[in-house]
């Protein structure tokens, strides 16, 4: 199956690309200067409080960034912008540095992802995973279990991220964090020993076209990787590791499936290294809601189906389970939330069975067709 490229990628200016190496290249150059700020700013975040941070999070593709902009509309919440990068440790000093320079807000143009959602600096970004990467160094090391839980303890990073998140609540002026992090439904169990408060929010989407649309996105990625070498140092540069040239699976491994993943890509073996990814990702959620109550009292998922045939319900139990309310969010919501026109590529009747057996026993545990019944559908497609 062959997926038609849309988009040339993610654009990396020149400077960015430069800096980003940079920073790269020292990292502990990059925590010290994030350590300086800390100091500067000491007295006002002590008086800065972390509460009930919100996390969406979940595999791409499901409609993660559409709920993380309608959460975002809401004023008490603050978070990252594309403003704050390169330098994510230092998203104070740095975004006083571009204030200074003049800084401009830049012309919008739709992402890379090719799904109309436009980028300019001041878009909301999902740039999350930089923190964790400066102080889990492995987490994305091909073959290795990265999934953190209660056992979990890093002291230097929790007071640092503690302080991030500080730091992006003064700058943006809000009351609670809100972040959009994939990675992060790795790391439900420990999140929740910081913030024992916090929630959580998993889009999910009917396997075979949330196949599809990793697919794809990965497809524009290579694309761009294949033209542009710093587009093909990016997406590992900005924590966005699910897809391009540099590819890893999800880093859940401790029966090995992740190193099955990244095997049946290597093999170009695509459709089934997706399929058994989606079942990766949302089986151990699933796992998670039964082994700790709290994981899943703490935990709403949002199937993509739902949120586009009824916005209106679905927003106000996402805004009821993330501690909020808000009707302009809701009748946005109303106004906006359509199911993508954009196309999708189609599977022979073979790859479809081929994708319901591998996700299906996972998907049945998210109230989606039993795996007989759609294997079934898709025969006659």
């Amino acid at each position: 199956m062959t997926i038609p490229t849309r988009a040339a990628g993610p654009q990396v200016g020149a400077w960015g690309d430069r800096l980003s190496g940079f920073l790269e290249r020292h990292p502990r150059l990059a925590l010290a200067v994030a350590g300086l700020e800390s100091r500067l700013l000491r007295d006002r975040l002590a008086q800065t409080d972390v509460l009930s941070p919100v996390y969406v999070t979940g595999l791409a593709g499901s409609g993660s960034t559409i709920l993380f902009e309608l959460l975002a509309r809401h004023p008490w919440f603050a978070t990252h912008r594309g403003s704050d990068s390169p330098p994510v440790l230092s998203p104070v000093a740095w975004n006083w540095l571009m204030d200074l320079a003049g800084k401009a807000t830049g012309k919008a143009r739709v992402r890379a992802l090719a799904d109309g959602i436009k980028d300019t600096p001041d878009r909301l970004a999902a740039l999350e995973e930089r923190v964790w990467m400066a102080f889990f160094p492995d987490l994305h090391a091909p073959g290795r279990d990265a999934v953190l839980d209660r056992r979990t303890s890093n002291p230097p990073f929790e007071v640092f991220y503690r302080d991030h998140i500080r730091k992006i609540l003064l700058l943006r002026g809000g009351d609670r964090y809100l972040a959009n992090a994939s990675y992060n439904i790795t790391r439900i169990g420990y999140i929740l020993s910081l913030f024992p408060d916090a929630r959580f929010i998993v889009p999910v989407r009917e396997p075979v076209a949330q196949v599809a649309s990793l697919m794809r996105q990965h497809e524009l990625f290579c694309h761009a990787g294949g033209i542009d070498p710093r587009g093909a140092r990016h997406p590992g540069r900005a924590g966005h590791l699910g897809y391009g040239l540099d590819r890893r699976a999800m880093p859940i491994n401790a029966d090995g499936q992740a190193s099955r993943i990244e095997a049946l890509w290597q093999q170009g073996r695509e459709i089934e290294g997706w399929a058994l990814s989606w079942a990766q990702v949302y089986g151990h959620l699933a796992d998670r809601f039964a082994a700790d109550p709290a994981i899943a009292e703490a935990t709403m998922v949002v199937r993509y189906e739902d949120l586009c045939a009824d916005p209106q319900t679905t927003m106000r139990a996402v805004l009821a389970h993330c501690r909020v309310e808000d009707e302009a969010i809701i009748a946005h919501a109303v106004a906006t939330v359509r199911v993508p026109d954009h196309h999708l590529p189609g599977f022979t009747p073979a790859e479809m069975r081929q994708i319901v057996a591998i996700t299906g026993p996972v998907a049945h545990r998210y109230g989606y067709p039993d795996p007989a019944a759609a294997a079934r559908r898709a025969a006659v497609r």
